[in-house]
């Protein structure tokens, strides 16, 4: 990951293709998890396009590899140029209010270096989840992400998150994984009953904190990156965690139908059968 990282840009757009064809061809579970993810999500897909898709897919996800090598042993500073940033007044005036601001997102292939890129531009906190498997890989993560943002908060450190907004910081959270039924709620995404975390709703109700969506993309062409802030979410927390279920599988969808190769189909989103069901859509 180090060598890569140390390549000219154009050269690391190619081998994170690479890496997202070997992947097609030869981890067929992480296919199969993928296609399935695209027929539930997309059904009105032709057999020629979902196949397009899913190749596209894979070299978004690929290329997102990459990137996390580009944000964890790279000069960041060879790649500011890149970025065009849309809406960061939206964030500017949130944090005004001084009760912290929570800025939402989706798993696009490019977060990793989406959150090391607008490190330059502002402080950003993070969640994230550590990787218990893997201690070397964890031990990179967490080094590669201290050098870009001020607060990195383990998924179970409530109480460090919740400073963070505190202390009129932002804090990023992406929601959108399935994590199991416990602190879940069942809401449809693309048609579909997925699991999602609640915990977003409460982070953002603790300081009553503004709640802003960022999408992050890498251009059609590879050329570089756009950055995207909304204006504050409306309704959001609503006091219904149904509700706000909703609200965030519908901003996640929303971020995805912009780019939608560049999410990570590859994770099992509908792992959690909704209660009174067996489903299980990744079953052979």
């Amino acid at each position: 990951m180090w060598l890569v990282a140390q390549l000219p840009y154009s050269l690391q757009i190619q081998i994170g293709k690479f890496i997202g064809w070997l992947s097609y061809r030869f981890v067929s579970s992480r296919r199969h998890v993928c296609e399935v993810n695209l027929r539930m999500c997309f059904p009105d897909l032709g057999e020629d396009e979902h196949r397009d898709l899913v190749k596209r897919t894979f070299a978004a996800n690929g290329i997102g590899f990459v990137e996390i090598a580009i944000a964890w042993f790279a000069n960041i500073d060879r790649y500011v140029d890149k970025v065009e940033i849309h809406g960061l007044e939206h964030l500017h005036k949130a944090l005004e209010k001084g009760n912290g601001v929570l800025l939402l997102g989706a798993h696009l292939t490019c977060f990793e270096l989406a959150g090391a890129l607008f490190a330059r531009f502002g402080d950003l906190s993070v969640t994230y989840r550590a990787n218990d498997k893997n201690p070397l890989f964890d031990a990179c993560m967490f080094k590669g992400r201290s050098q870009h943002f001020p607060g990195i908060f383990e998924r179970k450190d409530i109480r460090g998150a919740m400073r963070c907004l505190k202390n009129n910081g932002v804090l990023w959270y992406a929601p959108d994984q399935d994590y199991g039924a416990q602190h879940s709620v069942f809401v449809p995404f693309f048609g579909n009953l997925a699991a999602t975390i609640t915990a977003g709703s409460r982070f953002a109700a603790f300081n009553d904190s503004e709640v802003l969506f960022f999408n992050y993309y890498r251009k059609p062409d590879n050329s570089g990156y756009e950055f995207f802030f909304s204006e504050p979410v409306e309704g959001y927390p609503s006091g219904s965690e149904q509700q706000d279920g909703e609200i965030l599988s519908k901003l996640v969808e929303d971020a995805i139908r912009y780019q939608p190769d560049q999410y990570l189909w590859l994770h099992k989103r509908f792992k959690t059968p909704p209660p009174g069901t067996d489903r299980d859509p990744y079953k052979k």
